[in-house]
């Protein structure tokens, strides 16, 4: 799955700690969705949308 996280978190000027802080998750984790080693539970996935005011889909691709 291919995501725009890390272009979303660069516009917002958010280190992956800070991203991390604020889903509640680890710096390790945010790493790992925006390398595309990790997809998001579907409740992490909702978080992400909330906290960028925006829809899943929007965020997250299929390859």
């Amino acid at each position: 799955m291919k995501n725009r996280l890390k272009v979303l978190r660069a516009e917002r000027d958010w280190s992956q700690q800070d991203l991390a802080e604020r889903l509640q998750v680890s710096r390790q984790s945010v790493n790992a969705i925006e390398t595309g080693k990790y997809d998001p539970s579907l409740p992490l996935a909702f978080r992400i949308a909330d906290l960028f005011g925006m829809a899943i889909e929007e965020i997250f691709q299929r390859d």
